[in-house]
């Protein structure tokens, strides 16, 4: 699992090599990966059926939140820096919880509450809110396009554990990228521009990231997370956002300031904490998830690696 979490955690970095708009690259990655996906959903199909129309419907809506968490998540990644775009976008964890706890009464543990208010302060640390002069071509609106993927992420998730997909992940990961797909393609024209052929370059670095992030890094933390007990699912995949702030100190020379790490530190140990006391569904690691960027996701169905 600790494999599967630092391999998503080199997406952020991989996609500003590649350079390219956030539809061109979301679209790649989609793309790119979906025949892989498609292959290993025939056998689910045969042996349990095809998606029904709740699940089916559900699964188009997820692929349009996942879309817009892609979209805004690569274009923070420029503004605000690849390691930093993947630390904040771990403010999800504030906001899953709430919606579980608004559509269903979810229970919330008091603990989690009181990490809240360490996780907004460390958003706007991380996002260098309060300081000038760092770098990143503009942090305040990197994150809030951060922030703005977070929002999209949570939505994905919060509707993917209630969608009706039980037992078809495969088959609901496929239709997730197939619709993450078209509205990159739909959204492209409007919105920074779409890419028909990026270039050799750009295509090679977008074709890592589909592997990296949403195959192989994506298939293990989905496989070992239900097997790991929440503590050390959370544990390992903070490795995720830590990763991609080392990766892109290697890489990218990327040199975030002493607040800006101290603001790091603040949302991963409440995402850790919080996501070890959130009370979860009976069935809601029997899902399809995620593997993403951040710890809450370490007991969920897979679906989607973004980052």
């Amino acid at each position: 699992m600790a494999i599967g979490a630092l391999s998503v955690s080199a997406s952020a970095v991989l996609l500003k090599l590649a350079a390219a708009t956030p539809a061109t690259a979301t679209a790649a990655r989609c793309l790119i990966a979906l025949p892989v996906v498609v292959i290993l959903a025939i056998p689910e199909w045969q042996h349990r059926g095809g998606l029904p129309r709740r699940g089916l419907l559900s699964a188009i809506v997820c692929g349009v939140l996942f879309a817009g968490d892609m979209l805004l998540w690569t274009q923070a990644i420029p503004e605000v820096g690849a390691g930093l775009s993947t630390v904040i976008v771990n403010a999800q964890v504030a906001i899953v919880p709430v919606l579980s706890w608004l559509a269903d009464r979810e229970r919330i543990s008091r603990r989690f509450l009181l990490t809240l208010p360490a996780l907004l302060v460390g958003v706007l640390l991380a996002g260098g809110v309060l300081e000038q002069g760092l770098s990143g071509s503009d942090p305040t609106r990197g994150t809030v396009h951060a922030v703005g993927a977070a929002v999209c992420y949570s939505g994905f998730l919060f509707l993917l554990r209630r969608g009706g997909q039980a037992g078809r992940p495969m088959q609901t990961y496929g239709v997730v990228l197939a619709t993450s797909g078209i509205v990159a393609v739909a959204v492209g024209p409007w919105w920074h521009g779409l890419d028909i052929w990026p270039g050799w370059r750009a295509l090679a670095w977008l074709t890592l990231v589909a592997i990296t992030g949403q195959l192989f890094g994506w298939l293990l933390v989905a496989f070992c997370s239900g097997r790991l007990p929440s503590t050390v699912s959370s544990a390992l995949l903070l490795l995720t956002p830590v990763g991609a702030v080392a990766l892109g100190a290697v890489a990218l020379g990327e040199r975030p300031s002493p607040l800006q790490l101290a603001g790091c530190a603040l949302v991963l140990l409440a995402g850790y904490l919080g996501s070890t006391q959130i009370a979860m569904p009976a069935n809601a690691s029997q899902d399809v998830d995620a593997p993403d960027r951040s710890a809450v996701r370490a007991v969920r169905p897979p679906s989607g690696a973004q980052r």
